[in-house]
Formats: structure tokens, C-alpha cells, sequence
């Protein structure tokens, strides 16, 4: 029996996982039954905390991949691995 909500996250195994991800992308559990607004938050943060402990970052719900960094002033502050002064308009 489980007794938290955290024995009950650790307790979803792969295929668990697909079928909560499945229901909160079509709004629906597998038998066709649709999901109550509670019920998708939940199947929600159960898919993330699942994610946060299984999945690579790249891989989980929401990713967005890093852009590389824009810095203020000239373009290229290092520039051959030394640092060159940044020039501010008055």
C-alpha cells in the first residue's frame, strides 16, 4: 500500500509514464474517458516529476534548448579566449 504521494511517484514505471503523457496530450485516459481539469494538472506533475528523475533534459516535456548567449555591446566579447573591453554609448 502506498502512503504519500512521493511512494506513489516512485512507483511509475515507463509504462505508467506513457500512458499519464498520452492522457494529458489528448485530454483523455486510455479507455476514452475524459479527463477532468484535476485530473490533467495531476497526471501533469506526475509526468514532470517522473521526468525529472528518469529522463535526459533534453528529452522531458517543455524543453527548450539554450541559445547561445547574446552579450550587451560589440559582438564577440572573448574573442581568442581573451576579454576585450565592452564600449557603452553616452
Amino acid at each position: 500500500m502506498v502512503n504519500s504521494i512521493e511512494e506513489l511517484l516512485n512507483h511509475i514505471t515507463p509504462e505508467i509514464y506513457q500512458q499519464l503523457k498520452q492522457s494529458v496530450e489528448l485530454g483523455k485516459w486510455p479507455t476514452g474517458q475524459l479527463l477532468s481539469k484535476e485530473q490533467r494538472q495531476l497526471c501533469l506533475q506526475a509526468v514532470i516529476v517522473y521526468e525529472q528523475k528518469n529522463i535526459n533534459p533534453e528529452e522531458r516535456t517543455g524543453y527548450i534548448p539554450p541559445k547561445e548567449n547574446i552579450h550587451c555591446g560589440s559582438a564577440g566579447v572573448i574573442v581568442d579566449d581573451q576579454e576585450q573591453p565592452l564600449h557603452f554609448k553616452r
